[in-house]
């Protein structure tokens, strides 16, 4: 097989090919936790143990019969890029899987929940039975046989990991995914929120009555498939587009970005006294917002009433991404709208998420062709920082750990991470995208 050769052609995936296209090709890639964000993975240790394969339902029939707003039917067949022929999508997984048995990823977060959902959709292209057995054991350790999770969901951080209840409940079946999931919604009914409807960041103190931009992706895109595939999807349709546009009036600003933070009571040291907001465009907020809308858009009815003023704010947004890329990169700075302080740094997750929010903007056709240029320099933006060890693992590297709101020193200061959750998940979901499209 020539350099030049894909790996990679169909639906049907062989996993064994993957690996000799990695050991082939030698990575010429450049090497350059509390709450977003909560989770610290200092102290997991590693292992090479993988998890039993699972059985599960025959065929994409029986997907459909549970709904999750995903495009199954779409050519996957993938585009390889940065000039080798690895797949890092499998590269990534199977090097996380390596690292860390099921039991070692950590507890019921968020980052789990994002990084296990780009482990699905690789297993959702690849097939590869070993993907989603991981992905089951990791959840069996928190749902048990009734379906309970022994949690009391006060932050919209712990509902995240609800995608991967509903994505195992439309691979297996097993009523007790359905019933996890059911507990998160129900929990919706009575969790608080601003005046006007926004749910809080947090029931505890330090967070009450604020919203994070990050928030919305922990909440909406689980709302907005459990709506679609378990039911009351015109409750969901109508909550997740009003918490959307609830958070952008707060947040978004004159250049299209969103602002981190913003305080209803205006208590908060960061809050200003008359808006409420925060003072900075941390840049993984503003990706967590924006795949929260491309993921809710996926869903939303063409019909729904507030799918226009969406589309507008997805607009705005992205406009703002564009005025910020980073030229020589073509990645984003940790602090969006400042890349010419000398502090600061272009971080990796935001990068990837911004990536795939203008890719998949364009191919669903929302905004004009043209910013297929600014994804697609993105995309080779965040290729480069992925690269193979001596050990022969994937790495992803320069990426934020959790981060809280504060002021500029206090961004640029952040601890950078190699394989942080938040940055692996990330870049899954940004390559099953752009492998796919190009850009």
């Amino acid at each position: 097989m020539s350099r030049g050769q894909s790996c990679w052609t169909g639906r049907r995936v062989s996993l064994a090919l993957a690996m000799a296209c990695m050991a082939m090709t030698a990575c010429a890639s450049e090497t350059d936790d509390t709450t977003d964000d909560a989770t610290d993975h200092s102290n997991i240790e590693h292992s090479g143990t993988e998890a039993d394969a699972i059985q599960t339902t025959d065929g994409v029939s029986d997907r459909e019969l549970v709904d999750l707003g995903l495009d199954l039917n779409v050519d996957v067949t993938l585009r390889i890029g940065n000039g080798t022929d690895v797949d890092w999508s499998v590269a990534i997984v199977e090097s996380t899987m390596k690292r860390f048995t099921p039991s070692q990823l950590g507890g019921w977060g968020y980052t789990q929940g994002l990084y296990l959902w780009g482990q699905y959709l690789v297993y959702q292209r690849t097939h590869e039975p070993r993907y989603l057995s991981y992905i089951k054991s990791w959840a069996d350790r928190f749902v048990d046989g009734n379906g309970h999770i022994d949690h009391s969901f006060n932050n919209l951080d712990s509902m995240e990991s609800g995608n991967v209840l509903l994505a195992l409940y439309a691979e297996t079946k097993q009523v007790k995914y359905k019933t996890a999931a059911t507990q998160i919604r129900n929990r919706l009914k009575t969790y608080p929120r601003t005046q006007d409807g926004g749910f809080w960041h947090a029931t505890s103190t330090s967070r009450q009555h604020q919203l994070w931009s990050d928030g919305v992706f922990m909440v909406n895109p689980f709302l907005a498939r459990y709506g679609k595939a378990i039911g009351e999807a015109t409750y969901a349709n109508d909550e997740v587009s009003k918490q959307l546009l609830v958070y952008a009036n707060h947040l978004q600003v004159q250049n299209g970005l969103l602002k981190h933070a913003y305080d209803e009571s205006r208590t908060q040291s960061w809050a200003d006294p008359e808006t409420g907001r925060s003072a900075e465009h941390w840049c993984r907020a503003i990706g967590w917002y924006g795949m929260a809308t491309i993921d809710v858009l996926e869903i939303l009815p063409p019909s729904h009433p507030n799918r226009a003023k969406l589309l507008s704010v997805l607009g705005k947004l992205v406009d703002g991404f564009k005025t910020y890329q980073d030229p020589a990169t073509g990645r984003w700075f940790q602090v969006v709208d400042k890349g010419n302080l000398s502090d600061n740094w272009t971080e990796t997750s935001c990068s990837a998420m911004y990536t795939y929010t203008i890719s998949r903007a364009v191919e669903r056709g929302y905004i004009d062709p043209s910013y297929r240029t600014v994804s697609a320099k993105g995309y080779q933006g965040v290729l480069a920082r992925i690269s193979n060890g001596s050990d022969g693992l994937t790495n992803v590297s320069e990426i934020c750990i959790g981060t809280n709101v504060g002021d500029l020193a206090f961004y640029f200061a952040r601890p950078r991470k190699t394989n942080d959750l938040h940055g692996l998940g990330a870049v899954l979901i940004m390559n099953e995208q752009l492998a796919r499209t190009g850009g």
